[in-house]
């Protein structure tokens, strides 16, 4: 039983996102809060928002890997980019890594005036599955 990924008829085909998921019975849900470019210290790793983009990612695979998942195991993508940022280079720096071409998850995305964290430009959340044994 495999976490299923739909594109359907009808909708726009994308290579960087699915429209539909469906996550089979008894597969573990793994939730991931919102991860900024910061270090583990918490202080923000640049004013660059490619630099932001890569850290952001980073922390949330190590928040995966915690709970014994990878980015290949993450469902539905949430991303926010702070106004002003440069929307195609944060995509640029982190799309390629956010799923797989041939079943890609599916990817909510949304500028917004400002993030939590100050200096923050980018923040990603996920929500991932395990496939039951």
């Amino acid at each position: 039983m495999e976490i299923t990924r739909i594109q359907p008829a009808g909708l726009v085909v994308s290579p960087a996102f699915s429209h539909v998921a469906v996550v089979p019975a008894g597969a573990t849900t793994v939730y991931i809060g919102g991860q900024n470019g910061v270090d583990e210290t918490g202080a923000v790793v640049s004013d660059d928002v490619v630099a932001q983009s890569v850290r952001a990612l980073d922390n949330a695979e190590i928040a995966l890997e915690a709970a014994g998942a990878s980015l290949a195991d993450v469902v539905q993508w949430t991303v926010f980019i702070a106004e002003g940022a440069d929307l195609g280079a944060a995509y640029g720096a982190i799309g390629p890594r956010l799923g797989g071409a041939d079943a890609p998850p599916l990817v909510t995305a949304a500028v917004v005036a400002a993030l939590g964290v100050p200096g923050a430009l980018i923040e990603v959340s996920a929500i991932a599955a395990l496939n039951p044994a």
